[in-house]
């Protein structure tokens, strides 16, 4: 395996040099094609509008985070368009490239009116330095839409206008601000600020192409001109570009186009704020009223149930029903010591002290006992120095009588008071007892009514806030799109790109030739060199190459001809030796046969000139038309058809040798022996005895006897008589012999039909002889180099 390795690469490195060789023989095809594709190139360049890239950059801003209340952030805070307010990119971008946007755009600089001038080289769109302007006072956008328009507009020597219409062909002259009524509308021609400011030495540019088309239709261009892309994924930049001719005009555009962005966001932004604004108002109005009612409605719970505080006259009625409960124990313990005193009173006669300080409130009955038991102090006192018949016991007894009595009046009516008393607390207790059972009720009713009130003056005071926060919305019109860099164009055009251009001219000029030699070569089945030829057969050598003769040279060569073909001859002729010597020939003169597969293969022409340069070479030679069929030789030489020739020969034993060779017209050396009458059939001519003997006889008179045979593959001819010849030329026509041809020769020598066999590969292309031309054949003959013609055709390959 390692000894075939090396082997391998020599054969694939000399295929590849091989197959670099077929392509680079025709390079005058490729400069030729590379020059003609570069000038092409250079050409457009040159008279195509260079297109410049503007671009702007914005971010979106994000107005939940912003500090700028969203417009239906009211709406959010009520749970109402959850998620509404967040931005989506793709969403952005879409609106920055609706067709409604763009409208706006073309609508509000005016660009579906476009100003031309042309130029020598190219026409060029007038943007700003433009000598006039066109304001429309109406116009009917549907007749544009239909069909645009296009005016030619020049100044006169009046200093007014003439229109011209391209399609119709109408002039109509107008004067500057004088209205001009046409087909679509009415407008106004001015000067303008441009043409103003011009001087003299820099007069407006007249004439001017002036295009009209509807805002919609122009729109619609750029719309689909306009290019949103998002910079990065993670972020809310936005780029937006726009390619255009007139870089000015593109700035001019994406600026308004952000611009116009902003405007509707605001607008859009207003009018929810605005309907936001209504829809508060009217639930204020709503809320208003309903609150009203609860208010109302607690304020105559309130007063029918005589309310001020349900919690704190509970807690007032609890209160009250402890104070009651205690003035109604007191009132029980009176009530018990007044009975309790009227009882020791009524029991006790005698006089005696009555108890005091027994806890009874009546400050009455407290000081009638106070002077009661005094005057018994007293009685008692007088009594321990005196008797009950003392007048001063007496009459104090009497008092005493009268007190005791007041006493117990005072009791008893302090009793009655209190029992009045008890009665009273009594039913002011069940009374406190039924309200403190009511307050429930009412508390829970009640409850429900401040809830009602709660709710509506909770929901009141948000909407209220909303309204100043929908206020603050509309006085603050913040951009929804924050211009990071505004619309900047390119230096350079984007297209046409010079160096892609020129780099695909140079490409396009190599592979043209390229893809046209491989396509030739795939789709020949033709031999067209030796390697084909040497692919095919390699059984039988290569003796020569004969090349293509050019278009004025003749076919018979001189004997001082020192072209290449002529030289080719030279090397057939040097190389017969060397096949004769190795072919172990019969005694005598060469028999050299001249087949092919098939006629046209230039079998006569090789022989004759192989015949003259062997008799230039002062060999007696002598040419046989041995194809009796259709001999050729009146080709080369006049009158020969008169002659008696090889079939006469062969059928009529009375003619000699002598009687039907003639001398040739181009060389004392060489003589013809033609073919003579057509016989009807040449084959069973040749089977005759005299053929052999023909050949006997001719080797014992020349040095070279060539034999123009008949096509191997058409008849049986040359198989029959070739038994005679010590060398077989087989020719096989480049251009012309087809390669699945070739194997015929070689069956024929491998079966015996053929003989000591060289092929000689003839008309061969000047791009195709010799070893590829690596070495060259126009040795030290300048005056056969080919021309600059002949080079693109190919022959500079042998150069």
């Amino acid at each position: 395996m390692s000894q075939q390795t090396p082997q391998f690469q020599q054969e694939e490195e000399i295929n590849l040099r091989e197959e670099f060789e077929k392509y680079i023989r025709y390079w005058p095809w490729f400069i030729g094609c590379v020059l003609i594709c570069v000038s092409t190139a250079f050409l457009y360049l040159r008279y195509t509008t260079p297109v410049y890239q503007s671009t702007a950059t914005i971010i979106i801003k994000d107005e939940k985070k912003g500090g700028v209340m969203s417009e239906l952030a009211a709406f959010e805070d009520m749970g109402l368009f959850s998620g509404m307010g967040s931005n989506s990119l793709e969403n952005e971008m879409g609106i920055l490239r609706s067709k409604r946007l763009m409208t706006d755009v073309v609508r509000k600089l005016g660009i579906n009116t476009r100003y031309f001038q042309e130029g020598n080289i190219r026409i060029t769109e007038l943007y700003e330095n433009k000598p006039i302007e066109i304001q429309f006072l109406q116009v009917d956008e549907q007749k544009l839409q239909s069909r645009a328009s296009s005016y030619i507009i020049s100044e006169t020597r009046k200093k007014k206008l003439l229109l011209i219409d391209q399609s119709t062909e109408e002039n109509i002259e107008v004067s500057y601000g004088e209205p001009l009524s046409l087909y679509f509308g009415t407008l106004v021609i001015n000067k303008s600020d441009d043409s103003l400011r011009s001087s003299p030495n820099n007069p407006p540019a007249f004439p001017l192409i002036v295009n009209f088309s509807s805002v919609e239709n122009i729109a619609g261009a750029y719309r689909g001109a306009v290019q949103v892309n998002l910079p990065d994924k993670n972020s809310s930049l936005i780029e937006i570009s726009l390619n255009d001719p007139v870089s000015e005009k593109a700035r001019d555009i994406l600026d308004q186009l952000i611009l116009e962005y902003n405007r509707q966001a605001i607008e859009d932004k207003n009018l929810v704020a605005r309907n936001t604004a209504k829809f508060i108002e009217d639930r204020l109005s709503i809320i208003t009223g309903e609150l009203d009612s609860v208010e109302t409605g607690k304020e105559e719970f309130k007063e029918s149930n005589r309310l001020t505080d349900i919690q704190a006259e509970s807690q007032l009625y609890v209160q009250s029903a402890g104070e009651f409960k205690k003035r109604r124990q007191e009132v029980a313990t009176q009530i018990e010591l007044s009975n309790a005193m009227l009882e020791y009173i009524n029991k006790e006669n005698n006089i005696d002290l009555l108890p005091a300080n027994l806890g009874i409130s009546e400050s009455g009955v407290n000081s009638v006992i106070s002077e009661y038991n005094s005057l018994v102090l007293e009685r008692n006192r007088i009594l321990s120095g005196s008797t009950e018949r003392n007048p001063v016991v007496v009459d104090l007894n009497a008092q005493l009588g009268q007190i005791r009595s007041n006493v117990i009046r005072s009791l008893q009516r302090m009793r009655s008071n209190l029992l009045i008393s008890q009665e009273e607390l009594d039913r002011q207790t069940a009374q406190l007892g039924s309200q403190i059972a009511d307050v429930p009720g009412m508390e829970k009713q009640f409850r429900g009514i401040a809830r009602q009130q709660n709710i509506k003056e909770a929901l009141y005071l948000f909407l209220l806030q909303k309204r100043e926060e929908t206020s603050l919305s509309l006085a603050v019109t913040a951009p929804k799109a924050k211009i990071v860099d505004s619309a900047y164009s390119s230096k350079n055009p984007v297209s046409p790109k010079s160096k892609i251009i020129l780099l695909a001219a140079l490409i396009i000029g190599v592979i043209v030739p390229f893809l046209f030699i491989y396509l030739r070569n795939l789709l020949n089945n033709k031999v067209q060199n030796r390697g084909d030829l040497e692919k095919q057969s390699r059984e039988i050598p290569l003796v020569v190459e004969i090349p293509r003769m050019a278009k004025n040279q003749k076919e018979i060569i001189e004997s001082n001809d020192r072209s290449v073909l002529a030289e080719s001859f030279r090397i057939l002729h040097t190389n017969l030796q060397y096949l004769l010597v190795n072919a172990g020939k019969t005694p005598g003169g060469n028999i050299v046969f001249v087949t092919s597969t098939i006629k046209g293969e230039g079998k006569t022409f090789v022989a004759y000139n192989l015949a003259l340069t062997l008799a230039s070479a002062n060999k007696k030679t002598l040419i046989v038309g041995a194809d009796l069929r259709n001999p050729q030789f009146q080709r080369f030489e006049a009158g020969v058809r008169q002659h008696k020739g090889l079939s006469d020969y062969l059928v009529n034993p009375g003619l000699n040798l002598k009687e039907v060779i003639k001398k040739s017209g181009f060389h004392h050396n060489l003589d013809l022996l033609v073919s003579g009458s057509v016989p009807p059939n040449p084959a069973e001519l040749w089977r005759l005895d005299r053929a052999p003997q023909l050949f006997d006889e001719l080797r014992s008179q020349y040095d070279y006897i060539i034999v123009d045979t008949a096509p191997a593959m058409l008849v049986t001819d040359t198989f029959l008589i070739n038994e005679y010849a010590d060398l077989t030329l087989y020719l096989v026509r480049a251009g012309y012999t087809q390669k699945n041809l070739l194997p015929f020769a070689v069956e024929a020598k491998a079966q015996g039909k053929l003989k000591e066999v060289g092929y000689i590969l003839n008309d061969v292309e000047a791009a195709q002889f010799g070893y590829g031309n690596k070495y060259g054949y126009y040795y030290a003959y300048g005056e056969d180099r080919p021309g600059f013609w002949d080079k693109l055709k190919g022959k500079a390959a042998m150069w």
